[in-house]
Parts: structure tokens; C-alpha cells; sequence
């Protein structure tokens, strides 16, 4: 389970460290991640073996939809397999780093079966507008939810 938030820098190559703690259960499996971009404008880091089956959901949408056919776009389009280097990091490519606006300074934020990996700046201004819509609503299925 991949939990947690790191703010972490690309090199001057446009790769990432993979801290230390997620690269052996990010490669299980194998050893290849899978790379992409998702709608909200980040990234997506995948385990290859959790990143097919949705793959394959993705690829089995209608092509007659165009929301459809958008999100195959995105997802399966932008999908790079990947390999951890032998100091843990991974190459974000050039098209990759263009989609989600990635600078330098870049955040990872573990979604449980994978990690989101934002540009800082993004990140904190779409962090700023959650937090202003947090307390007014829980969202749906939470309601009897307590922490």
C-alpha cells in the first residue's frame, strides 16, 4: 500500500528517485512500473502488475464515446513501462513532464495502489481548494464515517 507524501526534485535528465521505502514494492512483480498521465493534470506511478488490469478496463471502453475514447487517450496513450535504474530512479519523459507542467520540485502522493506525482506548485494550489471544500460535505459513501 503506498501511502504518504514526498517532495522530491527531478534532475537536470527529467529523472526521479523513487525513495527508498516504495522501490522494492514498486517493482515487485517484475521489476517495470508503468508511468501516465491521468485527467486532473498530474501523473500516475503503477506497479506494472496493478497498472494492466486497468489498462486493460481502460482499452475495453467503447470507442464510439468520446469521453471514452479522451480517457484512452490519456491513460493508455501516455502509458510508458518503465524500469527503476540501479539508484532508483525512473526517467520522466519529456512529454510526460509537458502534461503535468513538471518543474523541478515535484510531489509523489501514494494513492494506495500507486502514486500520484504532481508539480509542486500545482499540487499546493489544488491542495488550497480541497481543503476549502473539505469541511462542508463529506463526499458520497462517508457519511457514517468517523476518524
Amino acid at each position: 500500500m503506498f501511502q504518504g507524501a514526498s517532495e522530491l526534485s527531478l534532475d537536470a535528465k527529467g529523472r526521479l528517485a523513487v525513495p527508498t521505502r516504495h522501490r522494492d514494492p514498486l517493482s515487485s512483480g517484475g521489476g517495470a512500473v508503468v508511468l501516465t498521465a491521468h485527467p486532473d493534470g498530474c501523473l500516475l506511478l503503477y506497479p506494472k502488475v496493478a497498472w494492466e488490469p486497468i489498462g486493460a478496463r481502460v482499452q475495453a471502453l467503447s470507442s464510439f464515446n468520446e469521453q471514452a475514447r479522451w480517457w484512452q487517450r490519456l491513460l493508455v496513450g501516455f502509458a510508458e513501462e518503465l524500469e527503476l535504474d540501479g539508484s532508483g530512479r525512473i526517467l520522466v519523459s519529456p512529454a510526460l513532464r509537458k502534461f503535468a507542467s513538471l518543474k523541478k520540485q515535484v510531489m509523489l502522493v501514494g494513492q494506495g495502489s500507486h502514486f500520484e506525482i504532481w508539480d509542486v506548485e500545482a499540487w499546493e494550489q489544488k491542495l488550497e481548494q480541497a481543503m476549502a471544500v473539505a469541511g462542508s460535505a463529506p463526499p458520497p459513501g462517508t457519511e457514517n464515517f468517523a476518524l
